[in-house]
C-alpha cells in the first residue's frame, strides 16, 4: 500500500517562562505527522529550532516538498537520503516508526534492535534566573539524583552554588548554550567541580571547539551545538569527552542510532537530549536510553499540559506507562488518529 502523510504545527503553552542564554519562550511550538498506509497509522512530532535556521513555516514547506516521494518508501533509512539531517526529517522518521510498530505488531525497539526500556532518570531542567530563584526552583525538585542548569556568563558561580546549596545530593549538568569564551571555561572549571558539577554541555560556540584540544578537565566536557550527526563524531573526540544527540539535530532515531554507535565506537561518554516538547517528541529518544551514561528528556515536565498518555515522572524517574502514545503494537491511537486524519483534510478543502 503506498504511503501519505499530513504535516502540521501545534503550540504547547509552557509551565513557566523558559530561559536560556539565547532568550526566553513561553509555548513549545513544534510540527506533528501523521502517516498511513491506508489502514494503519503513526505520528511523530519534531521541534524546530531557530539556532539551526528552522522555522514552523520551513519545516512544513521541507515535508511539503517531498509529499511525492513517500508513497514507496520501505524503510526509515530512505529517509537519510531524501531529507537532510533536521526535524523535519525527525518528525517523518518518528511517524514512520510508528506506522511500522503498527503494521508489523513488533515494538520499534524490537524493529530498531536496541534494548528496550523500562525506566531511566533523567535530569531536571532549571531555566536562568537569579541564584536565589534558581535556588528555590531547585528545592521544589526535592533533592533530584539530576540536574540540568541553564546560565549565561554572569553570576556563573553565584548561581551554582546556590544551587547546589539548595539540592546539596544533586549530580548538577550545567548547559551554557554556546555562552562562555573559552578564558571564562578555564577560569570557572576549578571550582565546577566543587559544586557537583558532572558534566558541562557546548561551553564555547561551534566555532571554538579546537580551543578545547589538550584541555583535559576532571569534569566532561559534552558537544551539543556542534553534534548533529555521526558524521561529527570523528572530529569531536579530539575536543569533547561526550556528546548530546538530540533526534531534532541528527534527523531522527534512524541516524540517532548510527550517532550513538559512533560515539561509543570513539569511547565518548553519550547524553540523550530534547527540545521543549511534549512526550511525543520524547518517545524514539527514550528508545536510546538503556545505552547512554546521560538523559534529559524532561521536555513533558515543562510544558503545561502534555499529551494523553505520555510518559510517567516521579522525583526524575522517568517511565512509559501502559497504555502509551508512541511506537507499540496493536490498536491503541488509530482511532483518535484516523479522525485527525479526516478532520485535517476536510480542512484542507474548505
Amino acid at each position: 500500500m503506498s504511503l501519505r502523510f499530513v504535516a502540521f504545527s501545534e503550540s504547547f503553552p509552557l509551565a513557566r517562562e523558559f530561559r536560556i542564554s539565547r532568550g526566553a519562550k513561553t509555548q513549545a511550538d513544534v510540527v506533528t505527522v501523521i502517516i498511513t498506509d491506508g489502514h494503519y497509522f503513526g505520528w511523530g512530532e519534531s521541534v524546530p529550532y531557530a539556532r539551526y535556521k528552522e522555522s514552523i513555516s520551513s519545516v512544513l514547506a521541507q515535508l511539503e516538498s517531498v509529499k511525492s516521494d513517500i508513497a514507496g518508501i520501505k524503510d526509515t533509512n530512505e529517509l537519510l537520503a531524501l531529507l537532510p539531517a533536521g526535524s523535519a526529517r525527525n518528525a517523518l522518521d518518528a511517524a514512520l516508526w510508528d506506522l511500522r510498530a503498527k503494521q508489523t505488531g513488533k515494538s520499534v525497539y524490537a524493529l530498531a534492535g536496541v534494548p528496550e526500556v523500562k525506566r531511566c532518570y533523567t535530569a531536571q531542567t532549571l531555566s536562568i534566573d537569579t541564584p536565589d530563584n534558581m535556588a528555590r526552583q531547585a528545592q521544589e525538585l526535592k533533592q533530584a539524583p539530576l540536574i540540568k542548569i541553564k546560565l549565561d556568563n554572569e553570576l556563573v558561580l553565584e548561581r551554582l552554588a546556590a544551587i547546589s546549596q539548595a539540592s546539596p545530593k544533586s549530580r548538577l549538568i550545567v548547559d551554557a548554550n554556546e555562552g562562555w569564551s573559552p578564558s571564562q571555561l578555564n577560569e570557572w572549571l576549578p571550582e565546577l567541580k566543587a559544586l557537583n558539577v558532572a558534566l558541562i554541555e557546548q561551553p564555547v560556540p561551534d566555532t571554538e571547539d579546537a580551543s578545547l584540544a589538550g584541555l583535559n578537565p576532571d569534569i566532561l566536557l559534552c558537544a551539543d551545538e556542534s553534534c548533529h550527526t555521526s558524521e561529527n563524531i570523528d572530529t569531536l573526540a579530539k575536543y569533547y569527552q561526550a556528546v548530546n544527540i538530540k533526534l531534532d539535530k541528527t534527523g531522527g532515531l534512524t541516524e540517532g542510532i548510527r550517532t550513538l554507535k559512533k560515539a561509543k565506537d570513539a569511547n565518548m561518554q553519550v547524553m540523550v537530549g530534547c527540545m521543549v516538547g511534549s512526550s511525543l517528541a520524547m518517545a524514539p529518544a527514550f528508545c536510546l536510553c538503556e545505552s547512554v551514561q546521560f538523559v534529559d528528556l524532561d521536555g513533558p515536565l515543562l510544558v503545561a499540559k502534555d499529551r494523553d498518555d505520555g510518559f510517567a515522572f516521579d522525583n526524575g524517574r522517568m517511565q512509559q506507562p501502559s497504555p502509551f502514545l508512541w511506537g507499540l503494537p496493536g490498536q491503541y491511537g488509530q482511532q483518535f488518529l484516523a479522525k485527525r486524519w479526516q478532520a485535517l483534510h476536510e480542512e484542507e478543502t474548505l
